[in-house]
C-alpha cells in the first residue's frame, strides 16, 4: 500500500509488523518519533501481545531489551547520538551474548560541542561491537531494512542495528510501500530463540570467561559476523522475491559500468550523488557510484570487485577520525590493496552541515584531475580554523574553542575581552 508518511512513522509501521514482543527505549531527537508512534500502537491495542516498557535511560533500554531477548522476546529498541554512547556497554553485552535485537540509529553527530544534526558519527564509533550495522538510503529502504533485520538477526542469533540518517530521513514525509501483514508473516516466521530462559531447564547466560577461552569466542564471533556476508545477500532476494523490490543486500552500484572514478557513500547522501553523477555523466565525464548498505560486516570482496576497474576512488564520509581521517575510507583502501588506484578521502556535512551537488561538481572534478588533496574537509571554512588557530599561538587562555567559533561568526551576541 502506497503511503505518504514520515520517516519514523514508517519505521514504526515496519516493526509494528515484524510483530516485536518487548519494546523499550528512552527518547532522544531525533529517534523519537518511531518508539512514540510504536508506543501508540501498544497503548491501542494494535500491537498483540506486546509491552512497552518505559526506562529511565538508554542503558536501561538496552539492558531490558537485553533481559527481553533472552527470556526469549523478539526485542525492540532505539536511539540515537549520546544514547548509543551511554548504552555501549550494554550494546557489547547484547552481541557478545549472541541476542538477536533490532535497533534502530537515528544518526546524529556526537558532542561535545552539542550538535543535534546529523552525521554519523554514532554508529562509527560503535564499528567494532560486534553488531551488524546496515545503513538506508532512503525511507523506503528503512522500512524494507527493519524487516529484513528481525529475519536476519534471528537466523544469525547476532544482533542488528539499522542506520537512518536522523531529521533527513526520520522528519521527512515521502511515499513508501507499506507491505500487508500477511506478506510480512510469510517473509519473516514467528520467533523461535536459539537460547532462553526457562525455570524448568535452567542455563547461566553471560558467565565470565578467563583467557584460556576469551580469544576463542571473540574469534566465533566474528566468524559469526563473516558468515552474514552470504545470508544478508540471500535475504534480500528472498525480499525482492516477496516483495516486489530490492532492498539491502552489501553494496548497491549506480552507473559504475566503465567508470573511470567511482565514488563511495552511505546513506542518504547516495540520493545527492546520484543525481550528481547524472549531470557529470551528462558532460561525458566517466565516473559512478557504490553505496555501502552493509558496514558491518565490512563486504571486502564485493567492494573490491565492484571498485577494481576503477582509476581512483573517492570515499566521501560523514564521519571523522579525529587524528587519523576517514573512516569508512581506511575499510575501502583494505579493499583495494595492492590494486594501485589512486584513493581521496572526502569528509563532509559534520553536524549537519549541507552537502550540496554545486560543493560535489567541484570536488569531483578536481578529483577527476588529480588536484584533491588526499584527505579533503569539503566546505571547511578555513578564516575560521585560522583565527582559532591564532588566538591559541597568541594568547595561552585562549577560550573554549567551540565558544570562540560561534563568536567569531557572529552566532552569539557577548563577547569576552
Amino acid at each position: 500500500m502506497l503511503k505518504q508518511i514520515e520517516g519514523s512513522q514508517a519505521v514504526a509501521e515496519a516493526v509494528a509488523l515484524c510483530r516485536p514482543e518487548v519494546i523499550c527505549a528512552y527518547p532522544i531527537s531525533p529517534q523519537t518519533h518511531i518508539v512514540e508512534g510504536l508506543g501508540e500502537r501498544v497503548r491501542r491495542g494494535d500491537l498483540q501481545p506486546c509491552e512497552f516498557i518505559n526506562v529511565e535511560s538508554e542503558f536501561a533500554a538496552m539492558s531490558v531489551a537485553i533481559g527481553a531477548s533472552a527470556a526469549g522476546a523478539r526485542a525492540y529498541t532505539a536511539t540515537a547520538s549520546q544514547g548509543l554512547l551511554f548504552m555501549a556497554e550494554a550494546v557489547y553485552n547484547a552481541s557478545g551474548l549472541g541476542l538477536p535485537i533490532v535497533m534502530t540509529v537515528a544518526n546524529r553527530a556526537i558532542g561535545a560541542p552539542i550538535n543535534i544534526w546529523n552525521d554519523h558519527s554514532d554508529s562509527m564509533s560503535q564499528r567494532d561491537c560486534g553488531w551488524i550495522q546496515l545503513f538506508a538510503e532512503s525511507n523506503q529502504d528503512a522500512l524494507d531494512l527493519h524487516i529484513q533485520a528481525f529475519k536476519l538477526a534471528e537466523e544469525l542469533s547476532m544482533p542488528v542495528m539499522v542506520c537512518m540518517d536522523g531529521f533527513i530521513l526520520t522528519h521527512a514525509y515521502e511515499r513508501v510501500d507499506l507491505p500487508t501483514q500477511a506478506n510480512v508473516d510469510a517473509f519473516l516466521p514467528p520467533y523461535e530463540p536459539r537460547q532462553l530462559l526457562d525455570p524448568a531447564d535452567p542455563v547461566s547466560i553471560g558467565a565470565m570467561v578467563g583467557p584460556e577461552a576469551f580469544m576463542e569466542v571473540r574469534y566465533l564471533a566474528h566468524l559469526k559476523q563473516l558468515s552474514a556476508l552470504e545470508v544478508i545477500p540471500r535475504i534480500a532476494k528472498e525480499f525482492e522475491s516477496r516483495f516486489g523490490r530490492q532492498a539491502g543486500g552489501l553494496v548497491r552500484p549506480y552507473r559504475t559500468e566503465g567508470a573511470e572514478t567511482i565514488v563511495v557513500a552511505l546513506g542518504s547522501v547516495l540520493g545527492t550523488l546520484k543525481d550528481t553523477i547524472d549531470e557529470m555523466r551528462d558532460d561525458g565525464l566517466k565516473i559512478g557510484v557504490l553505496g555501502i548498505q552493509s558496514f558491518r560486516p565490512f563486504p571486502l570482496a564485493a567492494v573490491r570487485a565492484a571498485l577494481q576497474a576503477a582509476l581512483r576512488v573517492v570515499v566521501l564520509e560523514k564521519s571523522f577520525s579525529v587524528g587519523l581521517g576517514g573512516v569508512v575510507s581506511t575499510d575501502v583502501r583494505l579493499a583495494l590493496h595492492r590494486l594501485g588506484q589512486k584513493g581521496y578521502t572526502v569528509i563532509a556535512g559534520l553536524g549537519g552541515r549541507a552537502i550540496t551537488k554545486s560543493s560535489l561538481h567541484r570536488t569531483l572534478r578536481e578529483a577527476i584531475g588529480d588536484h584533491l588533496a588526499p584527505l579533503t574537509l569539503m566546505d571547511l571554512d578555513w578564516a575560521i580554523v585560522n583565527r582559532q588557530l591564532q588566538r591559541e599561538a597568541a594568547v595561552r587562555r585562549s577560550g573554549p574553542t567551540a565558544e570562540n567559533q560561534l563568536r567569531d561568526i557572529g552566532t552569539v551576541a557577548s563577547k569576552v575581552n
